[in-house]
């Protein structure tokens, strides 16, 4: 692979905007200053008038492979992650098999190693039976643990309290916890099915997976990750009551207990139900506006340390059954990057906290090697945005299996001009380029 030579860009990394130049010789940046000379076999890219970031790194998505595949595949999903600036992924355990096993995860970065877009590592699935599984794993090659503290796609809940503390003991992993308390939502759904039947109405969803329903759990799991000294991570906060649990007071490297809120949260409110219907139907649910308002407030004030997108795609004719019958997800990797620029622009969060909290962050929080940084020495992934331009959803512009998303008609007022990952340009005006460019992410542990 010959040079490239990206030109004239501001480039946006740790907390600074400054205009360099940057070299990528294969697959890493080899230099990065301004007026770099080129020699006669590099390809110049003048990248002028855009922004340089690093690319995202989505530590939630859902790409349901294998067993899933009617709704995404490690190869659909990753494409459109690339479309959408993400660079690298970490996958969630709930397919089918569940990735409870080590021949299961093996089987996973077998597929991604063949067909992912995007630089790829998985989440291992616990559950109340599999600890002897989880005591055998190489910490240096999974990225953490997930536990379903509440049930949500797939039955991987986990409920046994010895189990739990077991878990929370016995591993120096991350454990990444999705918390909703099960008893809660039971009493909420009982509620209104005596009330509605079968024809619950959407609006009822925040409801019943509550405030109440989100902190209980949330807690919890917080209350036995002190007691143990796990290293806990809270993914998908959606009110703002449980941002009352976290601090803010250590850099994040000295945190043993994290954060994350999701693009869905960031963006919707309980008032789109009644126009998005099941569409925006998440687990957590999206809330009120009151809720939106504290997740930012403490995104910027670093009680939230990451963003992500928890990408769960599903076909839009299991989307569009009544309530009870509705799946929980949509598809976000393609936009979640623009729907940030519009937030960056309507002054909610700054570009440099952005990039922090989407591209620094995660590799910090999961230790990942050479990657979520603009650095000399570290792997060429990092997309060029033009924050001047536009991109319109429509349906003949998605890339996601399922064929929809949330965001169709939105005319969103930034634009993703390229993306590169592994020093290969792989996304350019609309057009993805290479579609097998991403590798397994390594860590250092």
């Amino acid at each position: 692979m010959k040079k490239k030579l990206i030109c004239n860009a501001t480039i946006v990394n740790e907390g600074c905007q400054i205009q360099n130049d940057i070299l990528v010789e294969d697959d890493k940046i080899i230099k990065i200053k301004a007026n770099i000379t080129p020699d006669s076999e590099t390809e110049i890219i003048d990248a002028s008038g855009f922004h340089i970031i690093p690319g995202l790194i989505d530590d939630q998505v859902h790409f349901r492979e294998p067993g899933l595949i009617h709704k995404g595949t490690i190869k659909s999903e990753s494409i459109a992650a690339i479309a959408g600036g993400i660079t690298s992924f970490i996958e969630m355990p709930n397919t089918m098999p569940q990735t409870t096993t080590k021949k299961a995860l093996d089987e996973k970065f077998n597929i991604a190693s063949k067909t992912s877009a995007a630089n790829y590592s998985f989440l291992f699935g616990g559950t109340n039976e599999n600890i002897d599984e989880i005591l055998k794993l190489d910490k240096n090659q999974v990225a953490g643990i997930k536990l379903f503290l509440g049930s949500s796609t797939g039955n991987m809940l986990v409920d046994d309290p010895k189990v739990l503390r077991k878990i929370f003991s016995s591993t120096d992993l991350l454990i990444a916890v999705h918390c909703e308390d099960e008893k809660t939502i039971k009493k909420n759904l009982e509620k209104y099915i005596n009330e509605f039947g079968e024809n619950i109405p959407i609006s009822k969803h925040p409801l019943i997976r509550s405030e109440n329903a989100c902190y209980i759990s949330s807690s919890k799991a917080i209350s036995l990750a002190k007691e143990t000294g796990a290293r806990l991570h809270v993914f998908h906060i959606s009110t703002g009551k449980e941002t009352e649990l976290f601090d803010n007071n250590l850099d994040l490297k000295d945190k043993k207990i994290t954060s994350e809120v999701c693009v869905h949260h960031l963006w919707f409110t309980d008032k789109d139900y009644e126009e998005k219907g099941t569409l925006i139907k998440w687990n957590p649910a999206v809330k009120t506006e009151q809720d939106q308002i504290e997740l930012w407030k403490a995104l910027n004030d670093n009680r939230i340390d990451l963003i992500a997108s928890d990408h769960a795609p599903h076909t839009i004719a299991e989307k569009n059954n009544l309530y009870l019958n509705a799946p929980s997800g949509g598809p976000l990797v393609q936009h979640s990057l623009l729907a940030l620029l519009t937030s960056v622009k309507s002054g909610k969060i700054s570009l440099e906290k952005l990039v922090q909290k989407a591209c620094h962050n995660p590799a910090i929080l999961f230790e990942i090697n050479k990657r979520g940084y603009l650095k000399e020495g570290y792997y060429a992934d990092f997309v060029i945005i033009n924050l001047k331009g536009t991109t319109k959803v429509t349906k003949d512009s998605l890339l996601y299996k399922c064929g929809w998303s949330p965001f169709e008609g939105v005319t969103f007022d930034s634009k993703i001009e390229k993306t590169f990952v592994n020093g290969k340009k792989v996304y350019e005006n609309g057009k993805v380029l290479i579609t097998n460019a991403g590798k397994q992410l390594t860590f250092n542990r």
